[in-house]
């Protein structure tokens, strides 16, 4: 078996899946890194999935829980700022040795979004953090940094507020636009290239060992069009792009490059998706390239879910979700083993 047949032919098995919080109406989004030989997972804390859901004010907080062995968790921090519904937080390793968070910043008119705005924040371990820093302009959104080679890099959305409330809630999105944006510092951003995709959403990036920059792309919805995820593949200084759109949607998409080069991904699993059975709402693992991506596990969840933050670690893939399959919306945490497939 040659070293490419032999990335492409890993079978996951489920080792655990334990809930780690549930103590907020709403803990959505996740994020999971490791940091300074401990789990640190990064979420929203709400009433509802977002500020306008329950036709009030309902703004989030990112909350930080930490473990010291992915079983015991405790809350390490709560950021939040007034007027402002923070989601989709993000975590990263400076190369000074820093924790460093990522969040959207989306403000509201009663229950109507008017504008948005990246926000950054920093933190030496985890538990006490620096004030939030907006960062970039009006109406963009950084999802989420990858550092490389002393650079943050990250995919920056432009979300056009909608002028007017239309019957069409989808209208504003068909001039979405994002760009590849590069930092040295995590605060100022300058752009590498434009993002060339039909409408281009939530953004993962990761780099290989030889410095191809590999994004996994969320794109739309819009109502009159399909909104498969892209992925895509660039080699230095990142400003020419091969692009493949996958036969999949995507929401929260994350993926990691294992120490093989083998691709494992995570996603919102949808019918079309997943792997027994239908089941909208679920939460899926995929075994991926730099041009594919091929659902091969869906994990416990349901409903209102997904947003998985991916670790190796110790021979197991980590990897943290939300979920409303047991009632609330909770955070999850699961462990698989990865091995290969018998000849």
């Amino acid at each position: 078996m040659n070293k490419e047949e032999k990335r492409n032919n890993h079978v996951a098995e489920l080792v655990s899946v334990r809930r780690i919080w549930d103590r907020a109406p709403w803990n959505g989004n996740s994020e999971l890194i490791r940091f300074k030989d401990r789990w640190f997972c990064a979420f929203r804390e709400a009433e509802s999935h977002f500020a306008g859901a329950l036709g009030r004010r309902d703004d989030g907080l990112v909350r930080v829980i930490v473990s010291n062995d992915g079983e015991d968790w405790v809350s390490a921090a709560v950021l939040g700022e007034v007027g402002v519904d923070l989601r989709d937080p993000h975590l990263s390793v400076t190369p000074d040795g820093r924790l460093m968070l990522v969040v959207g910043g989306s403000f509201y008119k009663d229950t109507r979004c008017t504008n948005r705005r990246t926000r950054v924040s920093f933190s030496d371990d985890g538990l006490d953090w620096t004030s939030l820093v907006p960062v970039l302009g009006n109406q963009q959104w950084l999802w989420r940094v990858t550092w490389h080679e002393g650079r943050a890099y990250g995919i920056n959305r432009h979300i056009p507020t909608p002028s007017r409330i239309s019957s069409d809630s989808y209208a504003h999105l068909r001039d979405r636009s994002a760009r590849l944006v590069v930092s040295n510092d995590g605060l100022s951003y300058r752009n590498v290239t434009e993002i060339a995709l039909p409408r281009p959403d939530e953004s993962t990036l990761r780099f290989t060992d030889r410095g191809e920059m590999i994004a996994m792309v969320r794109t739309g919805p819009v109502s009159d069009a399909p909104f498969h995820g892209w992925i895509g593949h660039s080699l230095p200084p990142y400003d020419t792009w091969e692009w493949t759109e996958t036969r999949h949607r995507f929401g929260g998409p994350d993926f990691t490059i294992l120490p093989d080069g083998s691709i494992w991904g995570g996603s919102r699993g949808y019918p079309e998706d997943t792997p027994k059975g239908p089941g909208a709402g679920t939460v899926i693992l995929a075994k991926m390239t730099n041009r594919s991506f091929e659902p091969v596990m869906t994990l416990p969840s349901g409903g209102d879910c997904s947003y998985p933050g991916l670790v190796w670690h110790e021979g197991l893939l980590w990897v943290s979700y939300y979920s409303s399959h047991e009632g609330n919306t909770n955070q999850y945490l699961a462990k698989l083993r990865l091995s290969d497939r018998a000849s």
